[in-house]
Formats: C-alpha cells, sequence, structure tokens
C-alpha cells in the first residue's frame, strides 16, 4: 500500500499490538483460480522468536485445494477508523482551504501459508484462539468443557493455516499532516461522537498532539 511519510508505523510493538487487538484479519490469496479473499481471525504466535499467524478454514473451503504450500499471501488488519469532517477544523473558519478525510489504523502482513492437517497443530491453535478472545469473560469457556469426540469430530472439520511473516508494513493516519489546532479540533469533534472507534482516533490524535 502506499504510505505517506508522515503516516509510516515501523514500530514493531505497536504492529503486532493491533494484530492483537483487531485479529479478524481479510487473507488474500491467489492461485490458477484468482484472487481469493477469505475472513478470518488469527492468532499472533512469537513464542519461539519467529513470528508466525495461526488460524483455520473450514474443510468445505476449497482454499487448502486451490493455493499450493509456501504461496506468498497478504493480510489486512484493520485497527480503529473514523471520518473527519472539515468542521473539526478551525483554518476552516478562516479561509475555507479544508475537504472530508478519514483517519484510520490498517496492517499489511505478507508472508508464507502452510496448510496443515495434524491435528494437534490444528488443537494448539484453537487452544490459542480461545484462551486470547475468553480472557474477559466471567468464566472463561475452555476446549476442554465440551466433550472429547465432539471436539475429536470437529477438528475432521477444519482445516489449519499457518503463515511465516516476511513483512509486515503500517499506516496510522491520524491527522499527523494538520497543524496543532486542527489536531485539537479533531480530538474536541470525535470526543463528542461518543462512539468506540471516534473515541479510540482521538486518544491516538492526542498523543501526536503531545508529541509537538
Amino acid at each position: 500500500m502506499h504510505i505517506a511519510s508522515s503516516f509510516q508505523q515501523n514500530d514493531a510493538t505497536q504492529l503486532q499490538e493491533v494484530i492483537r487487538q483487531y485479529p479478524f484479519a481479510s487473507l488474500i490469496t491467489h492461485s490458477e483460480s484468482g484472487i481469493e479473499v477469505n475472513h478470518i481471525p488469527f492468532f499472533l504466535d512469537n513464542s519461539t522468536g519467529e513470528c508466525v499467524l495461526q488460524g483455520h478454514i473450514a474443510k468445505a473451503n476449497p482454499l487448502w485445494k486451490n493455493v499450493k504450500d509456501s504461496a506468498e499471501v497478504l493480510l489486512v488488519f484493520h485497527g480503529p477508523n473514523c471520518y473527519i469532517s472539515p468542521n473539526y477544523y478551525p483554518t476552516k473558519k478562516q479561509h475555507g482551504r479544508a475537504v472530508p478525510t478519514w483517519n484510520y489504523i490498517a496492517v499489511h502482513v505478507k508472508g508464507t501459508l502452510l496448510i496443515r492437517f495434524d491435528d494437534q497443530f490444528k488443537l494448539d491453535m484453537l487452544n490459542n484462539l480461545t484462551v486470547q478472545h475468553e480472557q474477559n469473560q466471567a468464566t472463561p469457556w475452555s476446549i476442554n468443557d465440551a466433550p472429547e469426540q465432539y471436539i475429536e469430530r470437529m477438528l475432521t472439520a477444519i482445516v489449519g493455516l499457518e503463515i511465516h511473516i516476511t513483512s509486515i508494513t503500517g499506516q496510522w493516519k491520524v491527522s499527523q499532516n494538520q497543524p496543532e489546532v486542527n489536531k485539537q479540533g479533531v480530538i474536541d469533534g470525535l470526543s463528542k461522537a461518543q462512539t468506540s472507534d471516534a473515541l479510540k482516533i482521538a486518544a491516538l490524535v492526542k498523543m501526536h498532539v503531545a508529541e509537538i
């Protein structure tokens, strides 16, 4: 993706944090069948020192037949995003030179895809995903809560995906290119919106005001 220098994010910790907070990714693949997009939650595993993404698809999904092992793939992780009105900019009242835009966070991941059929990988991957997403529940659900034979039957119905990351690119478009007075206007405008994404973007813009 094209990234203006002022919007480029190179901090590996922040890039990985977006993947953890917004794990539902668009997986883009290319094969003889053409370009395909699948929407899949992924778990980021860096326990071995290498960044690997783990996920799965239904066995009925032909992706595992169409894409060859070690094929290059692209994933897009979307963070918070929202509309930015020109009315947020105090400078608009001075000269009128302002247009709408969109603030957002996006992370693009390139990697090589391995198709995994072994039950141990699939079970470990499901455990990782479950622990990550159940941790805020009052009583977290565990795979062990389900009958063993039922889980075994479920494992046969899925195919594991393991993606070895080769590059991560991030874009943080949070009004960095605006003067401080407009950044403050964006913060004030989004704070009144009271939507989750607007408040998150407002907090990110505020971080950049503090950096000045």
